[in-house]
């Protein structure tokens, strides 16, 4: 009953999901943050297993074998994947746990950990999402009309999650993240097991 919860935070890129992990986390200082680990080499000021679990390339490709992420994907030469021991580790000891992460690598997270909860953040539309892109400064446009394209079709995915929350103000949108946080430790199903465990406790009693 004391088991913590996964909480996957995902959606199109652009839509604020790093601002608002970010702010959950002042809010709720038990929240624990998903280390990644990674085979990129640390960059000034990166802490291990504060920023990343660093690791080499036979490391990670040994975690891979043996079953030991939950999701990985390469990218621009190096790995990145969420390692399965730090997160049931965290669950086991009462914490929850947030992963913010891309919406391919959430839907990989959901194959092997079906009982984490999922939650999809909206832009308020897709005019909005654009200007948040463009305001970064850093794509020319076609950059921009592929990362709207991939958006729309990372948005459609969204029946693979339990929640959907719109990112309008990160308040608004971290008060309703924790509303849902609050409302899944309340599921009767989360006592189940332990009530059970109650029950056959004081029959042998």
């Amino acid at each position: 009953m004391n088991r913590g919860l996964l909480i996957v935070l995902s959606g199109p890129s652009g839509v604020g999901k790093g601002t608002v992990c970010a702010e959950l986390r002042k809010k709720d200082k038990e929240l624990i943050y998903s280390v990644s680990a990674t085979t990129r080499a640390p960059r000034q000021g990166e802490v291990e297993g504060i920023n990343y679990f660093f690791k080499t390339k036979e490391q990670f490709q040994s975690m891979i074998a043996s079953d030991a992420l939950l999701e990985y994907a390469e990218y621009v030469g190096n790995y990145y994947g969420t390692p399965r021991d730090f997160v049931e580790r965290m669950l086991a000891s009462g914490k929850d746990v947030i992963l913010e992460i891309e919406v391919q690598g959430a839907l990989k997270v959901k194959e092997k950990f079906p009982e984490g909860v999922f939650i999809f953040l909206l832009p308020p539309s897709l005019d909005v999402l654009k200007e948040r892109i463009t305001g970064r400064g850093t794509e020319n446009s076609d950059v921009i009309d592929h990362r709207m394209n991939v958006a729309v079709e990372e948005m459609n995915l969204i029946h693979y999650y339990d929640y959907a929350v719109v990112n309008d103000k990160i308040d608004q949108a971290c008060h309703r993240i924790q509303s849902i946080i609050t409302a899944e430790h309340c599921r009767k199903d989360r006592f189940v097991a332990g009530l059970n465990t109650m029950a056959a406790a004081t029959e042998k009693a």
